[in-house]
């Protein structure tokens, strides 16, 4: 296959996966939904996202930089995906003083910007175990 068709695969790949990541995010959470609250302002909710799809995206990267073919890439996207709710399930249940999940629905930019940094730190480290 050709570098561009690949790339383009690739490419095509990624945004399905993010997608599908995102979807399962959104209905991981009871008390909002993620497009709702972005379209309406929530910059906590909006920083929160973004570390989702920057998380999703760089264990994405390693999974194509690792694998052989399209469908390693498909399958460690899908795990990273998996990862990645396991860590916020983790993170929610270990902020014990407050919910992460209310405090977002909050607008409390504080505990948005620390999820981003979870989802964008644990990325690295479930990209890095990808090799």
């Amino acid at each position: 296959m050709g570098p561009f068709l690949l790339t383009l695969l690739y490419f095509v790949v990624a945004i399905v996966v993010v997608v599908i990541g995102l979807f399962i995010f959104e209905n991981l959470t009871r008390q909002y939904k993620d497009w709702d609250e972005i379209g309406k302002g929530n910059t906590a909710i909006a920083l929160s996202v973004t570390g989702k799809i920057i998380g999703i995206c760089i264990i994405l990267s390693f999974a194509i930089y690792n694998s052989a073919q399209i469908l390693d890439t498909v399958i460690w996207g899908i795990v990273g995906v998996v990862l990645q709710m396991v860590a916020y399930l983790v993170f929610e249940g270990l902020t014990r003083k407050f919910s992460v999940e209310e405090k977002l629905h909050e607008n409390n930019v504080a505990v948005g910007i620390v999820t981003l940094g979870v989802s964008i730190g644990l990325a690295f480290v479930i990209g890095a175990s990808i090799t």
